[in-house]
């Protein structure tokens, strides 16, 4: 006899539900870089069975997370700079390729309405001279969308997955580093250069412009970078940081 299609959705439910809190687990720092992860521990802690967290622990070893051990079992992985910078790196590569394709197959009027309504309400968050909590929170959403929609107008599944993929690890998503400038004096004028790059993004998709897209989005990639240096300089920064405990510092490359 067939299970009911509930039972498999609640399965799903609950494993992406033990997926998310041992993510925050991770990313929070409270299971820190090269420890054992132990299934049982994981049973009481969370409160799930061991079936949906042995899917949840291959699901973050598949984002990179974690990593398997020879012996079974995973333990949680930690990132060098030059870890987090080719992270950057592919998803600048890839949301360079989204744009070009984006400009090369055209853009449908209601993706390219919502991207243009997201750019205005960046504009209204961006306009006073001085950040506040919500607009800063705002712009991280926005910020977010704009990159949702940026996958999405390239109008290919197989890029928008693999851009979903690269953007797992906290320190490659379009927000990852967005926080560490929050407490910096220019943190509204390093906004309004990626929106402004947002903005001629989506004017060289408009325009069919596929190579200028392409390289507008690889630039803007190069912010994250920036973002990085700093957040490595400043302690204050550092803590604003998602997942920076499973940051390996090193004096050389």
């Amino acid at each position: 006899m067939s299970p009911h299609p509930l039972e498999g959705t609640a399965s799903t439910s609950q494993t992406v539900r033990t997926q998310l809190r041992l993510r925050e687990l991770i990313v929070g720092g409270e299971l820190k870089p090269g420890s054992r992860i132990a299934e049982l521990t994981l049973v009481e802690r969370l409160g799930a069975s061991r079936t949906p967290i042995r899917m949840a622990l291959v699901r973050l070893q598949e984002e990179g997370l974690l990593e398997a051990l020879p012996n079974g079992g995973f333990a949680v992985k930690d990132f060098s700079e030059s870890d987090i910078h080719d992270a950057i790196e592919l998803r600048g590569t890839l949301e360079g390729l989204a744009a070009r394709l984006a400009a090369e197959r055209g853009v449908g009027a209601v993706l390219l309405a919502d991207a243009r309504d997201c750019l205005s309400r960046i504009d209204d968050l961006l306009a006073p001279r001085e950040l506040t909590d919500d607009s800063f929170t705002g712009y991280v959403e926005q910020n977010g969308r704009f990159h949702s929609l940026l996958a999405e107008m390239a109008g290919s599944e197989l890029v928008q997955r693999q851009l979903e993929r690269a953007k797992t690890l906290p320190f490659a998503s379009p927000n990852g580093f967005v926080m560490v400038q929050s407490t910096g004096p220019d943190a509204r004028d390093v906004l309004i250069v990626a929106q402004e790059q947002h903005r001629s993004v989506v004017e060289a998709i408009v325009q069919r412009e596929g190579a200028r897209a392409e390289a507008l989005m690889r630039e803007h990639a190069r912010i994250a970078h920036r973002n990085l240096r700093q957040a490595l300089q400043s302690h204050q920064a550092l803590k604003l940081l998602p997942g920076a405990s499973l940051i390996r510092r090193r004096s050389t490359r």
